[in-house]
Order: C-alpha cells, then sequence, then structure tokens
C-alpha cells in the first residue's frame, strides 16, 4: 500500500510536528499532577499562567484540553520551551516535588517524542486502510492525552519496531510456530488458532507476533525440537492501537501477543497471573451482557494457549472478532480513533451534535454501569477498550467492549474502589475526551447536561455523589512512572468536575 507522498515533509517540518504531538500529552500530565493554576487565560493571548511548587518556577500555555507553546519565565521574560527543554523542566521538578531520582522517565518522554518524528516520516509512504474500522484502529499518532511519553517503544532502534505499528498503517503476516505436543498449555476454545496453518504430526500450532520473537532468545527450545518455525501465514494481519493486538480479517479473529517492551505504564506481557484468571473474568463479564437490554455487546477473550517452557513469552490470547457481535449495516470504529481524528470520521460531518451525543450517551454509558450494578464487572471503560459502530448516517447505535484481562470483579475489589476505577475509565479517561473532540467541531454546544440526564436514569446508589461531587479522579501517570509504581497500582488526583457544576 506504499505510495509516493506529493509533497513528502521535510526533516524540519517533522521535527515541528513531533515536537507539538509529544507536547500535548506531557504538559497535561505536568499540569493535572503537579503544576498550581495561578490565573484564568489572559484576554489578548489566551495563555493560562502556573506555578511550578517544587522549583518555583512559573509556566504559561496556550490552550487547556490540548495544551500547546509552553514558555518559562526566565529574568523577567517569557522563554519558549521546545520538548527537550520541556522534558529537563519537568524532570527537574519531580526530582524537588517528590525527593526521588528517575533517569529513565525523561529518556521515554525523549523517545516517544521521536517515535512520532518516525511515525509521521513512514506516513508520508504510505496509504490509510480502506477499511474504516482499521483506519479509526490505526489512528493514534498522539495516543494517550494524559501521558508523559504515550509512543515510547522501549528505547530500541526504530527499524525494530516500525514495520509493526499501527500508527504507520503496518500490515504483516503472522508468524508461524510448532510447539510439541507435550509442551503445549492452553485454557478455554482455542481451535481458531489451528486453522491458521497446518502443523506437523506431534506438534501444535502456534502463531506469534513478529515483533514477539526478536524480544526472547529460543534458541535451547529451538536447538532441542520442543519448538519447530513453520513459515508464516498466507494473510497479513492489522495490529490495532494495542498494539500487540493483531486483527486478521480473513479469519474475523481478534489475537494478543506478549510483548516484552514498556509501553505507557508497563510491559506488555500476557503474565501468568492475568492468563490464570481469564477465564473467571470473561465468563463473568460474557454473563453480564448476556442479561442486558439493548445491542451492547463484549467481544469474548475466548482462551490462550502457550509453551510451557515459555508460557508468558510464548502466549496467545484468541478474542472474538466482529462480524457476528456488530449489528448489521453498522460499522464499528475505536472510541480512541474518534478523539484523535481521521480521514471518514462521523465527527467531521455530524449535524446535530446534541442528537449524536445523546445517542453515543445511550449506547456507551447504560452497559457500563449495568455490568457494575448487577453483575460486580467494572469494565475498563476507557477509549482504546471501546468499539462504538455508527449506521450509515454517522449515529451511534451500539457499544462494544472488550480486554478481559482489564477487568475487575467484585469482590475480587472493593465495590468502593471497582467505582472509582469505573468512573475514571468511563467518564474521565472517555466521555471527558469524547465531549472535548465533540466541542472542537461544534463549539456552541455543552455537552454535560446530557451526560448528567445519562447518569441520572439509572438507579445506583453512587450516582448522586458522582452528580455533586466537586471532583473526580483522574489517574497519575506522570507520578506513577516517575515513582516506578506498577502500572496496575492507579493512583488518582482530584479533577474538578464538569457534572457538578452542569
Amino acid at each position: 500500500m506504499d505510495r509516493v507522498h506529493p509533497n513528502p515533509p521535510t526533516p524540519a517540518d517533522v521535527a515541528e510536528r513531533a515536537d507539538a504531538r509529544a507536547l500535548a500529552p506531557l504538559l497535561n500530565c505536568l499540569l493535572r499532577e503537579v503544576a498550581e493554576p495561578l490565573q484564568e487565560p489572559g484576554v489578548d493571548d489566551g495563555r493560562r499562567v502556573y506555578r511550578l511548587p517544587g522549583t518555583g518556577r512559573l509556566l504559561r500555555v496556550r490552550g487547556e484540553r490540548r495544551p500547546a507553546e509552553p514558555e518559562v519565565r526566565v529574568s523577567g521574560a517569557w522563554q519558549r520551551l521546545g520538548h527537550t527543554e520541556l522534558v529537563k523542566l519537568v524532570a527537574d521538578e519531580l526530582r524537588r516535588h517528590t525527593g526521588l531520582s528517575n533517569h529513565e522517565l525523561p529518556a521515554e518522554m525523549i523517545d516517544s517524542r521521536d517515535a512520532v518524528a518516525a511515525l509521521l516520516t513512514a506516513r508520508a509512504r504510505t496509504t490509510p486502510p480502506d477499511d474504516l474500522y482499521l483506519r479509526s484502529e490505526q489512528s493514534l499518532l498522539t495516543g494517550h492525552p494524559h501521558h508523559p511519553a504515550p509512543k515510547a517503544r522501549g528505547g530500541g532502534p526504530v527499524a525494530a519496531w516500525l514495520p509493526y505499528a499501527p500508527e504507520a498503517h503496518a500490515r504483516f503476516p503472522l508468524t508461524l510456530l510448532g510447539v510439541r505436543e507435550d509442551a503445549v498449555v492452553e485454557e478455554g476454545d482455542t481451535s481458531a488458532l489451528d486453522a491458521l496453518g497446518q502443523a506437523p504430526p506431534g506438534y501444535r500450532l502456534l502463531p506469534a507476533h513478529p515483533w514477539q520473537l526478536d524480544l526472547v532468545d529460543l534458541t535451547p527450545a529451538y536447538a532441542d525440537g520442543r519448538l519447530i518455525r513453520l513459515g508464516t501465514t498466507g494473510f497479513d494481519t492489522w495490529p490495532t492501537a494495542a498494539i500487540r493486538t493483531l486483527y486478521a480479517p480473513g479469519h474475523d479473529l481478534f489475537l494478543k501477543f506478549s510483548l516484552d517492551v514498556r509501553i505507557t505504564n508497563d510491559i506488555r506481557r500476557l503474565w501468568r497471573h492475568d492468563l490464570l484468571r481469564l477465564r473467571r473474568t470473561d465468563q463473568a463479564t460474557a454473563t453480564a451482557f448476556a442479561a442486558l437490554d439493548g445491542p451492547a455487546a463484549w467481544l469474548g477473550d475466548r482462551g490462550y494457549r502457550t509453551a510451557g517452557f515459555a508460557f508468558e513469552e510464548l502466549a496467545v490470547l484468541v478474542r472474538d472478532g466482529l462480524r457476528d457481535s456488530v449489528l448489521p449495516g453498522a460499522t464499528p470504529l475505536l472510541a480512541a480513533g474518534l478523539v484523535e481524528g481521521f480521514d471518514g470520521s462521523p465527527l467531521d460531518a455530524v449535524r446535530n451534535p446534541a442528537a449524536w451525543w445523546e445517542a453515543y450517551l445511550a449506547q456507551v454509558v447504560p452497559p457500563a454501569l449495568a455490568a457494575f450494578a448487577d453483575h460486580g464487572v467494572v469494565l475498563e471503560a476507557h477509549l482504546q477498550n471501546t468499539l462504538v459502530a455508527v449506521d450509515t448516517r454517522g449515529m451511534p447505535v451500539q457499544a462494544l467492549f472488550r480486554d478481559a484481562e482489564g477487568v475487575k470483579l467484585l469482590p475480587e475489589v472493593s465495590r468502593a474502589a471497582g467505582w472509582e476505577r469505573l468512573v475514571y475509565c468511563l467518564v474521565v479517561n472517555h466521555l471527558v475526551e469524547i465531549a472535548g473532540a465533540l466541542a472542537a467541531h461544534r463549539p456552541t454546544l455543552d455537552p454535560w447536561p446530557a451526560v448528567r440526564r445519562e447518569l441520572a436514569r439509572h438507579d445506583l446508589p453512587e450516582i448522586a455523589g458522582l452528580l455533586t461531587a466537586p471532583t473526580l479522579p483522574g489517574k497519575t501517570n506522570l507520578l506513577l512512572r516517575w515513582t516506578n509504581a506498577g502500572g496496575a497500582d492507579a493512583r488518582y488526583r482530584p479533577l474538578k468536575n464538569p457534572l457538578a457544576s452542569t
């Protein structure tokens, strides 16, 4: 699908665009988690001034949802910061603010910015997929809007990961391995894997992500015959926003792999403890969705297969495809793609934003609340785990949720902790961002009365508090990474609640 770009970007243009893309999420983290606002935006220049409490420095930025053009006060004058200078400022502030040092995170911030530059360059040589769903999955050039290094790829060379990058519109075949039958470990329904190729007698088929195999040493297993190479599939798969989750359209199948690379907060390996609880979590979630009214769907994680001698490293998880779940005639789209923007997004052509937003809320909110209230299932209903199907007019008609690995069950977590997580994922991470994207297209729309009405329809004891609380929980990704906390060890900082002032 390569093409010659009629006006290839210059290195200077790429550098400027990469800086802008990388500055916004880093500034969002700094302003949410550490900085103290001092004044409203100025009448003339629209900038807001903040104090950094650790260093006492003054910082000002333009814009709120996607802050830009950071400037620091030096010797009585405002001095513009590029991405590299901002990283140094943030590191200095966090050392003083927390009393801790961290040499890894600044490197990740730089790696993330450089990855964006590589992706921008690669995009000039490629064409987005024709399929609108795949286009939405592969649109996340900026990524998580509140993470200091959303596009970091483990610090490895660009050539190692770029062929597999969804943001560069990659597509590639799976590598096929054969695992000796006495070494196979599996649980659930993995029969779909056997249709991907042919294993010789005494072996079972095990697909692998090509990047995955570059990251682990399997020489002993190849040498003694526990593992054999069987070539590649005769078809391509498409990496989705999750990078390690690939979609095979011809088989209508999602496959999730282990990658020993830190992406955002975690090493993206399929951990043994998560795999061992997968069936219980998936079945509980499937039961909750089966009891729902309406068209919402759960893309189930059917099972996993791996090798006992490399349980986590070679694990592959089998996930439901789309065809049996999406309403006839509807087109599923990644919610995060709606925020990021892509060619053909319904937000670009919405005629009645209030009606569109009410339809969106009616599809996304009830399933997440009902699963929690009636079944104790806490969906990780954030932007990358939610698909929203639209009809031919671009109106939302269905929500689909995925990723049993991120689901929490009551009482394994307390109701209070589960509710806090649900509010963060569904409201702060998801609805706030979609509302912001919609308002950017239609500035006259106030999205929050409709959210209040939708939430108030549901009979949960926590709803009244949600609608009146002065704050909402905002995950502190910058401080989590700086203090080297585990990605699952979520910590929250109070954010102004837009529902309470509506």
